[in-house]
C-alpha cells in the first residue's frame, strides 16, 4: 500500500514563501515513473489541482499559481517539492499530495497566508 506524507505547511505573511515536501513510500525505480501532484482545498470549496508532474515532462500548473509556484522532484529521495512564493491570502488551504500509483493521498498540510 502506497503512503504519501506531506510536510512544510504553516503560517506566512502575504508575499512570503513556503516549501512543501511530499515523500512517497515505494521503490525508487517505481517512483521514477510515478506522476505526483499537489492539490488544495479551501474552506467551503472543492479540492483543486495546484500542480502535477509526470515522468519526462514539465510540470503543469493551475493558472492561479503560474509564475509563483514551482513543482520539482528528487527521484533519489522519492520526494516532490512545491516551492511557493509571492503567497496570497487566497492561497490559504489544506494542501494534499497525491500519488498516481496507488491513487494515494496524504493527510494534508495547512497553509495559511495572513498578516
Amino acid at each position: 500500500q502506497v503512503q504519501v506524507v506531506e510536510s512544510g505547511g504553516g503560517l506566512v505573511q502575504p508575499g512570503g514563501s513556503l516549501r512543501l515536501s511530499c515523500a512517497a513510500s515505494m521503490s525508487r525505480s517505481i517512483f521514477t515513473f510515478n506522476a505526483m501532484g499537489w492539490y488544495r482545498q479551501a474552506p467551503g470549496k472543492q479540492r483543486e489541482l495546484v500542480a502535477r508532474i509526470s515522468t519526462g515532462s514539465s510540470p503543469n500548473y493551475a493558472d492561479s499559481v503560474k509564475g509563483r509556484f514551482i513543482l520539482s522532484r528528487d527521484n533519489a529521495k522519492n520526494t516532490v517539492y512545491l516551492q511557493m512564493s509571492s503567497l496570497k491570502p487566497e492561497d490559504t488551504a489544506v494542501y494534499y499530495c497525491h500519488s498516481a500509483i496507488g491513487d494515494a493521498w496524504g493527510q494534508g498540510t495547512q497553509v495559511t497566508v495572513s498578516s
